[in-house]
C-alpha cells in the first residue's frame, strides 16, 4: 500500500491504479482536446502501462519508476527475501513498512515496460535518487527518445527548496 492509501480496502495494485487512470484519462478527454500527463514515481509506471496506448500529447515523469521488476528485486534482495519464499508466505511486511505481495510481484513481471511509448516524455531524475536508478532511467530515455534533466544530489522525493525550484523551471521550460 502507499500514501493515503494505506488503511484503505481497495488496494494500490496495478490492476487497480490502472482501471483509475482509465476513468481519469476518459474524464479528462472529456473536458479538453490535448491530454498532458504528470506522473511521479510509481504514477509514472502504472501511466505507462495505463496509456501505452492512448493519444496522449505530451508527458512529464518526475522521478519515474520505470523497471518496477527492477526495484522488487532490489527490496527482496536487500532483506534476503527469495522468490520461492514469497510465493509461500503470499505477503511478507518488510521492517521499512512496505509490503512485498506475491500477487503483485506476479502482475510486474508479466507488465513489463517493453511496448511502445509514442508520447513525447521529458524526464526530471535525482542523481542521488535511492529507488530508480539510474541505468533504467537512461534506458528508457534512449529506447522512447525521451529528454532527461538530471538534477545534482537530487533525491527519488524532491522536497528541499533547491529541488523545487528546479522542478518549477524544468516544468516551466517544458510547458512551452
Amino acid at each position: 500500500m502507499h500514501g493515503e492509501r494505506v488503511d484503505e480496502e481497495y488496494a494500490c495494485i496495478p490492476k487497480n491504479c490502472v482501471s483509475d487512470l482509465a476513468a481519469v484519462y476518459e474524464y479528462a478527454k472529456s473536458l479538453a482536446p490535448d491530454i498532458y500527463l504528470f506522473a511521479c514515481s510509481m504514477g509514472a509506471y502504472f501511466s505507462l502501462l495505463a496509456y501505452h496506448d492512448i493519444n496522449i500529447k505530451q508527458s512529464f515523469f518526475l522521478s519515474p519508476v520505470v523497471n518496477m521488476e527492477r526495484i522488487i528485486h532490489n527490496m527482496m534482495e536487500g532483506f534476503q527475501v527469495s522468490e520461492e519464499r514469497l510465493k509461500a508466505e503470499h505477503e511478507i511486511r518488510l521492517p521499512i513498512g512496505q509490503t512485498l505481495e506475491w500477487n503483485y510481484y506476479c502482475y510486474v513481471k508479466e507488465n513489463p515496460i517493453c511496448f511502445e511509448w509514442k508520447v513525447p516524455t521529458a524526464i526530471l531524475y535525482g542523481s542521488d535518487d535511492n529507488l530508480s536508478e539510474w541505468d533504467e532511467i537512461s534506458a528508457f530515455a534512449e529506447r522512447y527518445q525521451s529528454t532527461v534533466k538530471v538534477l545534482e544530489h537530487g533525491e527519488h522525493y524532491f522536497h528541499t527548496e533547491e529541488q523545487l525550484k528546479v522542478f518549477d523551471r524544468w516544468a516551466d521550460e517544458n510547458l512551452l
